[in-house]
């Protein structure tokens, strides 16, 4: 019995997501609950297992692509059916489709060679641009994965695509070998249009077939190939479907060309090598699966040190692999290099030169939310921000006489955050103006619960997992909570629901030392509080006996930033006055078991 695959619904007001990675292939065997691809949402990156154990019979939707929630992705197999291993994710219907007209133009060649093919052309199976999403036309070919005479396999990726919303690769629809090239390099095509054919397994590759090639790899891979050709060269002049055909008048050409050849390098081969280091730069800031950076923490990698291979750069699971291994092979070297040389690191960290000096790159998808978001934000709101100073001495010295005894009860470190988190959830109950949201009929909705966001600074770019319900749990819960989202954004295991629903967000900006920042609201919040860093300094304190001295005390700078449409600067300072009193009051002795 077959089991269909769909796309569930991944969070609020999310409609559609995109495959990023299969983690199957057709034709594997798979357990129930077994992850089976992952799915990239413009909220969140998850798995989706698979909802029946069987055969991975049939991928309906290839990666890259983007389908709405409820769409079928892949049909599984109980064991009853055989695995449908000919249908490469929707390309077979454009492949097939000129087989209709296969007599018609084996007629007109003179060559019956690459008549047993038997594909779209006269030749072999047309490759055609396949539809690649809503409303996408047409796409540009980035980079050809194989060249003219390379043996392919079925399903094996042939070249690279981009359009206006994905960057995807084209698999070959059957196996064989690649005949022509119709659509070069950094050329545009449209959906439906040929880019190449693919012929019988040992099939010579047609005379004209480089010459689409992209500007500046012509002189390399075009006249080599017809000096190959050369002694088929008098079949050309018998080709009496010349004026019907539109690609046969090409292949006449080469042959005045093959002058030139003796100039050019006899193999064929220079061009795969040239092409090799081009997608280098572009693994630059490209998106990482979560199972990948899962793979490269394990491996100790460092994903901004690795070139990707993928579409558009992206690292792949063997990128990581060959990185581990040529890391464990320098440290081996470096372990036999003497010990006087480990004496000689300098004191000070040395910077050094980022990669993407110089370098223009897709901006990564991720990338492209936070920028939206952000515009919307300062587009829909009059942001102000408020700024006061906090002494934490109190926090701080309660955090250390209590964090061994905290973590033996609660299995989780102490950190400063739970103590910012339930004075501002606390706040929050006392002033519905800054837990509030602005509708667009001109209402304004008062929440009633405190689901504080937490901003968070990931390899993929700015997080904010949300602790549900803050404002009724304790120091104990609220760090279990934090701990467990920030593992999840470590290892990328965040769910739809840990990053949706806040209604009012913390970001500890002061993580790397800044002392206080002018926070971006996180729309369709109208507050959001940002935690400076902690700092040792005189202060003038009130002594009880000594009256007015100078003391060294933990000071912070919390800043309020603030839809000033709905929050006035007086509710900003008397939300901030709350949250102050309450943090330098330190009264969490009983929370915290002293």
């Amino acid at each position: 019995m077959a089991v269909s695959v769909t796309l569930p619904a991944l969070g609020e007001s999310v409609t559609e997501g995109t495959v990023t990675r299969w983690l199957k292939a057709e034709g594997e065997h798979i357990e129930a609950d077994e992850p089976l691809l992952e799915v990239s949402t413009d909220k969140v990156d998850t798995e989706i297992p698979a909802p029946a154990s069987g055969t991975l019979s049939s991928i309906k939707v290839a990666e890259d692509e983007t389908v709405e929630v409820g769409a079928e992705l892949a049909v599984i197999d109980d064991g009853s059916g055989a695995p449908a291993a000919a249908e490469p994710a929707a390309e077979p219907e454009p492949a097939q489709a000129p087989a209709q007209e296969e007599p018609a133009q084996a007629e007109a060649q003179p060559e019956p060679a690459a008549a047993p093919s038997g594909g779209g052309s006269a030749e072999g199976t047309d490759v055609t641009l396949p539809a690649l999403g809503e409303s996408v036309t047409e796409g540009t070919v980035t980079r050809w994965l194989k060249q003219v005479g390379d043996e392919v396999e079925a399903d094996e990726p042939l070249l690279e695509v981009s359009t206006d919303k994905v960057d995807t690769e084209i698999p070959a629809p059957t196996s064989g070998t690649l005949l022509e090239i119709a659509v070069g390099e950094d050329e545009t095509a449209e959906v439906g249009a040929k880019l190449a054919v693919i012929g019988a397994a040992g099939a010579a590759p047609a005379a004209a077939t480089p010459a689409p090639s992209a500007p500046g790899k012509p002189a390399e891979s075009a006249p080599a190939q017809p000096a190959q050709e050369a002694p088929q060269a008098p079949a050309a002049p018998a080709q009496p479907a010349a004026p019907q055909t539109p690609p046969e008048p090409s292949q006449a050409q080469p042959a005045p060309a093959q002058p030139a050849a003796p100039a050019q390098p006899a193999p064929a081969q220079p061009a795969p090598a040239a092409q090799a280091p081009a997608a280098a730069p572009e693994s630059d800031g490209a998106y990482v699966t979560p199972l990948v950076r899962k793979l490269a923490a394990e491996q100790g990698v460092d994903l901004t040190s690795v070139r990707g291979t993928g579409v558009g750069g992206r690292i792949r699971k063997q990128d990581v692999i060959e990185a581990a291994e040529s890391q464990k092979a320098q440290q081996a070297q470096q372990a036999q290099a003497p010990a006087a040389a480990a004496s000689a690191a300098p004191k000070s960290p040395k910077l050094e030169a980022s990669p993407l000096r110089g370098q223009t790159v897709k901006m990564p998808r991720i990338r492209k939310v936070i920028a939206e978001n952000m515009m919307k934000a300062l587009h829909n709101q009059a942001q102000l921000s408020t700024v006061v100073e906090v002494d934490v001495t109190r926090i701080m010295k309660l955090r250390a006489a209590a964090k061994g005894s905290f973590a033996a009860r609660e299995g989780v470190k102490l950190s400063p955050m739970p103590f910012f988190v339930q004075a501002a959830a606390e706040a929050l109950k006392a002033h519905p103006a800054v837990n509030a949201r602005l509708n667009d009929d001109g209402t304004i909705t008062y929440h009633d619960v405190e689901n504080i966001g937490i901003a968070v600074d990931s390899e993929k770019g700015l997080m904010v997992p949300v602790i549900k319900e803050a404002g009724n749990l304790n120091l104990a819960g609220i760090a279990r909570k934090t701990a467990e989202l920030a593992k999840k954004v470590r290892e990328g295991g965040l769910g739809p629901d840990d990053m949706s629903g806040g209604t009012f967000t913390i970001s500890n900006t002061g993580s790397r030392g800044a002392l206080f920042d002018t926070i971006i609201v996180n729309y369709p919040q109208v507050a959001e509080l940002g935690i400076g860093a902690t700092v040792r300094r005189p202060m003038v304190i009130d002594h009880p006996e000594l009256g007015e001295t100078l003391a060294i005390r933990d000071m912070v700078y919390l800043t309020l930033s603030y839809d000033h449409q709905l929050v006035d600067g007086a509710d900003a300072a008397r939300y901030l006055a709350d949250v102050k009193a309450r943090l330098e009051a330190g009264e969490f002795e009983g929370e915290l078991g002293l």
